[in-house]
């Protein structure tokens, strides 16, 4: 069960967002202070992405030094400014469900899978017993690991609300 729902939590994220966009009221200021929210938030998934090699090691360079899942924070900052931006309150709901729901499965499904693939290494890791690597940030890795699509998807969705506000 955990796997599937990490697995699906893209087109469940796509219907969240459908209902998201139904519900919101936006204004110019809530779209520019939920940008404002945001966009810290893609800032750290791109800075991770820069780092992560998926499935090759345990990356533990860049903000993988200081948290185990930066992407999956970047998305839930990216998620509270949406949700800011649609000033609605169950819209704010929505995020938290769809966000607890598809990121608790998806954080669990991959502790599973990278201790299997890498045991000790990564119980090292997930334990704070294991010393940082030193890699740097690589725009190549970035755009390996596909993060313009989540970029993509913010501008879409905060475009999708300045077209909302004239409905």
């Amino acid at each position: 069960m955990v796997r599937r729902l990490a697995r699906l939590r893209v087109p469940i994220g796509f219907a969240a967002f459908a209902m998201a966009l139904w519900l919101a009221r936006p204004t110019p200021a809530s779209i520019f202070t939920g940008t404002l929210v945001a966009l810290p938030g893609e800032l750290l998934r791109v800075w991770a992405a820069g780092h992560l090699t998926r499935w090759r090691e345990v990356t533990r360079s860049g903000p993988y030094r200081f948290v185990r899942h930066p992407l999956y924070v970047g998305s839930s900052v990216m998620g509270a400014g949406f949700a800011v931006a649609t000033a609605r309150p169950a819209v704010a709901l929505v995020v938290i469900i769809y966000l607890g729901v598809t990121l608790t499965a998806a954080v669990r499904f991959e502790a599973q899978e990278l201790s299997t693939q890498f045991g000790a290494d990564y119980d090292a890791y997930r334990e704070g017993r294991s010393a940082p690597a030193a890699r740097g940030f690589s725009l190549r890795q970035v755009i390996a690991n596909r993060e313009y699509r989540a970029a993509a998807g913010m501008v879409a969705g905060l475009g999708l609300l300045w077209l909302r506000m004239g409905w």
